[in-house]
This record gives structure tokens, sequence and C-alpha cells, in this order.
């Protein structure tokens, strides 16, 4: 007893120290390292994430892989290199939008598939996801542009969508057959161009079209006969080119500026000859000479080609052959080759020589291609 006073007289002091509930609210973001990221989902539905820093400062030495059989390949339709912090708005073609985190995509090689993104997000039965916009904030001064294949167009406020559910929200309401095709992150005071499968563009100021809410449907954007599709929507850029490719392998690139600006409504101007030799326009893309496109037909063939071999011409001609096809067959689209502008090639080159690749169905190999640029005459406005 004696001890115990002695003890409580020297130190029994006040305690120092305070026990209060914990202030540190923790996410699984905050316990993610931040780092850029290559994203990518392939035409098959399949969705990976690789580091940027795998990819090393060597140009691309090659036109592709080894050699595999059509079946098993599967290109890329969606790339693009975002921060494991970012948000992915990804748009869907019922119209809706997905909040997808960076971290989220799980990390895979150069040479594995990936993980189905139907695995990843509550997609609806025949949804697909059809374009993927990265996201750091919601600014109040940008806006979400967005088409459809009906010729429909729409504003949105980007803040519109700060808002995460993980069901999806409506991003656009549609017509029954319709589906979103594009969408573009602006400021406002961007061009806007609307191409057609009727060979048709139409080029206007994003200002001719109001913000609205997410459950508008938009207004018309471009005119077309009810037989064609609106198949791009793209926000040009000074000094780039506009590619387009017909369904019988004809194509060509076009200066942007060579488009006009018009008010948005019209039918626009003629891009590409439609011509029975050409046939419907199924794919465009804004592209430069460093870039490389693969062309898809219906019959499983794949022409892997650089920009540079396609010629350019004003908007009133018929392009060039960009392919062979056989009788009965048709391209139905193009996808640029998006690989990082520097990428160190591990796998072994088919051919030291340059030249576009192609898949033929009949050996279920990739081959070389033989030259099949056959020039037109130019015909003029």
């Amino acid at each position: 007893r004696d001890e115990m006073e002695q003890v409580l007289k020297e130190y029994g002091d006040e305690r120092r120290t305070e026990i209060v509930g914990s202030q540190l609210d923790l996410t699984m973001e905050d316990l993610i390292s931040e780092e850029d990221r290559v994203v990518t989902i392939s035409k098959t539905g399949y969705a990976k994430s690789q580091p940027l820093t795998d990819y090393s400062a060597q140009k691309r030495g090659g036109t592709g892989r080894a050699a595999a059989s059509v079946k098993d390949e599967d290109i890329v339709e969606h790339l693009l290199i975002a921060n494991t912090h970012d948000t992915l708005l990804c748009f869907s073609s019922h119209g809706k939008v997905y909040w997808l985190k960076v971290f989220m995509i799980p990390v895979a090689s150069r040479t594995a598939r990936g993980k189905p993104i139907v695995n990843i997000l509550p997609l609806e039965e025949g949804e697909r996801i059809t374009n993927m916009l990265p996201v750091q904030d919601y600014s109040e001064d940008h806006f979400v542009f967005m088409a459809t294949s009906n010729g429909t167009v729409k504003k949105t406020e980007l803040t519109n969508f700060a808002r995460q559910r993980s069901v999806g929200l409506r991003a656009i309401e549609l017509d029954e057959g319709d589906e979103l095709v594009g969408t573009a992150i602006t400021d406002g005071s961007k061009d806007v161009m609307l191409i057609s499968s009727s060979g048709k563009t139409i080029r206007f100021n994003e200002s001719d079209v109001r913000a609205m809410g997410r459950t508008a449907r938009g207004v018309r954007g471009i005119k077309m006969a009810d037989e064609f599709k609106m198949i791009a929507l793209i926000i040009p850029d000074p000094g780039k080119q506009i590619l387009t490719v017909c369904e019988q392998g004809y194509g060509k690139r076009t200066l942007v500026e060579d488009f006009p600006v018009y008010g948005r409504g019209g039918q626009g101007v003629i891009g590409i000859q439609t011509s029975e030799r050409n046939g419907a326009v199924v794919g465009a893309a804004q592209v430069t000479e460093a870039d490389e496109i693969m062309l898809i037909s219906d019959k499983g063939t794949m022409v892997r080609t650089r920009v540079t071999e396609v010629s350019v011409q004003g908007r009133n001609t018929q392009g060039v052959r960009l392919i062979r096809l056989k009788d009965g067959e048709k391209l139905v689209g193009l996808e640029q080759v998006d690989e990082p502008d520097e990428v160190e090639v591990i796998d072994e080159q088919l051919h030291e020589e340059s030249g576009s690749v192609a898949a033929d169905p009949e050996a279920g190999a990739i081959i070389e291609s033989d030259d099949s640029v056959e020039p037109d005459t130019d015909e003029t406005e």
C-alpha cells in the first residue's frame, strides 16, 4: 500500500494522450499509386490495361505480330492513355454512360486478351461500349458532345456526369433503332464533323447546339435519307486529314481544311463519291501521316496499312483501291491502329521489308498483301 501511494504521488498526473475516433477515411483509390496506363478494349469486348512504362523509347519495328488464325485475331477498338486515378466515362450503344476507374481494369500483358468488359460493367444484352472518355475533374466549362446513327446530336455539360451510379445513367434518349455512335469532350468552341454512309459530310461549330440535360433527345445534326446512317463524329484538328473508306474497298484522305463550315441540320457536302464502284461509306477517321489503319471485311479479311499509302485527294473524288476483295466480299469497318508512338516490338516480325499486312481467310494466317493501290481520275465539283 505504501508503495502504491508513493507511485501515485510521483506519477499521478493527468493522462497526456487522448483516445478519439479515427478521422482518416481511406478508400481503395487512396491505396493505389498514381501511374499512367495504356487502356484497351478489343473488338470482341475484352478490356485490359498496361503500365505505360512497359513501352520503351524504341520505335515500332514492323507491321504486326507473328501469324495467327483469323478466328484468334482480335484488334484493338478503343485505346487511350490515362492515370490510374482517372475516371473513364464509358458510353454505350444504348445511350447509357458507365463510370470505371482506371485502376479497376485488370493489368495484362501485351499478348493477353484481358477480361470481358461485361464482367466489369453491367451491360445489357446486345449493349456494347462505343466510346471511352478519360476524366480527371468535371470542369464547368466543358461539355460532352454526342452523335447517333440517325444523325442526332446533343451537347451536355460535363458536370452532369459527376454523380456516379453503379448501374449507369441515361446519357441520351434514343429512338427505336438508333444507336449512340460517337462522343467527345469539348470546350464549347470546337468545330464538329459528321460523316454519313452516303458520303456526305457536314461541318459546323458546336455553338449551334445548345447545352441540354442528360435525358434530352438532342437535335438534328445532319439530314440523311432513311437508308443512310451517320457513321463517324470527328472533332477536326487543323493540319490533319479525314480518311474515308467504302464497302467495295476504295478510300482516300482529304484535308480537314477542304471541308467548309456550315450550320447544322443540312445534308452536308460530298466527302467521297459513293458510286456503284465504291459503295457506301463504312468508316472514317481523322489521321496523320504517322498513323496506321486496319481494314476489316465481312469475310474475316484484315488489312493493316500505313496512312501514307492512301493518296490525298479532293472532296468530290472516288479515291483509290485500298484492298482487293473477293466476289461478294465487302468492307465493314475501319479502325485506327492505336498504339503509343514509341513501342518496343518484342514479337517476331513477319517481314523485314515494309508493306501492309492482310489476313488470308483460306490460309488462316497473316500474310503480306500485294501492292493494290489503284489510282482513279479525280472529279472536281
